[in-house]
């Protein structure tokens, strides 16, 4: 069993990148003991070595869907600045939520296109009327339709419908893709301060240790 979990540091200051890079270290701990495999996917770094804005987790094993559960929503590390050490407060936030997936880039084939001949009006419309060149295809998978009229042969314009259909999935695989991106950047927007889900803190010390 696969799950993927996006834990975001939103727009919150340098420690909550630092926050999110010790609760990743945490998440992945916990999970090793659990006989999961945690994997990072993507990440955004932060101003600081070691830090992170956001990071994209692929999480493999029995009861994959129930660990990402628990660490799904406002998570808090309570320690103090490492780095303004004026500062009082202790708890910095960050979240973690399931991202939008990726959807799988559209196979084209010509076998998925059905072509047939049609008639058109225009200019030689006359001509092309009598002999049905113009071109009607339509993609199965997507419902896409193009009619192509632009040559007065039917195999040309049959090529340009299927270059015409191929560009336009293209197009609408990178429109999802974008989609998929601008959803996931949402998340770092929705981060809500308080009332975590999980309160984690660093591993007091052995004395002597």
């Amino acid at each position: 069993m696969t799950t993927f979990l996006l834990m975001s540091a939103g727009r919150g200051p340098q420690e909550c990148a630092w926050a999110l890079s010790q609760l990743l270290h945490r998440l992945r701990g916990e999970g090793v003991r659990r006989g999961l495999t945690i994997q990072q996917v993507e990440a955004i770094p932060g101003d600081r070595a070691g830090t992170y804005r956001s990071v994209l987790i692929r999480i493999s094993g029995v009861d994959a869907e129930a660990f990402a559960a628990s660490w799904t929503g406002t998570l808090c590390w309570q320690a103090p600045s490492p780095y303004r050490s004026g500062t009082g407060r202790k708890n910095w936030y960050v979240t973690a939520q399931p991202p939008e997936r990726d959807a799988p880039p559209t196979t084209f084939r010509e076998a998925d296109v059905d072509i047939v001949a049609c008639r058109t009006g225009g200019p030689g419309g006359q001509h092309r009327n009598k002999a049905s060149t113009a071109v009607r295809a339509t993609h199965r998978p997507s419902g896409l339709v193009v009619v192509v009229d632009e040559e007065r042969q039917f195999s040309l314009n049959r090529r340009i419908a299927l270059d015409l259909l191929r560009r336009r999935i293209e197009q609408g695989d990178e429109a999802a893709r974008r989609a998929v991106t601008t959803a996931r950047w949402r998340i770092h927007d929705e981060l809500v301060r308080g009332d975590p889900v999980r309160v984690e803190r660093p591993t007091p010390r052995r004395p002597g240790g």
